[in-house]
């Protein structure tokens, strides 16, 4: 299951990367004053989220699906419902949590710089595609990718 859903986030990442290529916004935090790099980092926020809401909700496996991409702020809301089959919410929780957030924060520090030098957060959210609970979340940032390169 944490192989399935590590493609998962791989396929949110690549997607979320092609929008960023094609954005004719300019990503340069030194070129703006810190009001036009707010206005810039929300907007960003909002175009990626509704270009990838347009293929949703979409089957990443067999556990897996994607729901809901939203923006808030100068942040990106990726929503995943998760079938745990016999595994209960709370064992989902205990057993992949921290092995998910390690996984995928790696990903996206490696992954999506121009994010990060942004200072654009990304989110993660997975509920249980059965109760619909929460299961877990987590951002990444700028300050977490920093931290994690070991600087």
């Amino acid at each position: 299951m944490f192989k399935n859903l590590f493609l998962t986030f791989i396929i949110g990442l690549l997607s979320t990367q092609s929008i960023l290529a094609n954005s004719p916004l300019p990503i340069k935090n030194q070129d703006v004053s810190p009001e036009q790099l707010k206005s810039q980092n929300k907007e960003i926020s909002k175009l990626v989220a509704e270009e990838l809401s347009k293929n949703l909700p979409q089957e990443i496996d067999k556990y897996t699906k994607l729901t809901k991409v939203d923006s808030e702020e100068a942040n990106i809301i990726y929503t995943f419902e998760i079938n745990t089959g016999a595994k209960s919410d709370m064992a989902v929780q205990k057993e992949d949590h921290l092995r998910m957030k390690e996984a995928v924060t790696r990903g996206v520090c490696q992954s999506s710089k121009r994010f990060m030098d942004a200072k654009i957060t990304i989110r993660y959210i997975y509920l249980s595609s059965k109760s619909k609970s929460n299961l877990f979340q987590f951002d990444i940032n700028q300050a977490i990718c920093f931290k994690l390169s070991g600087n």
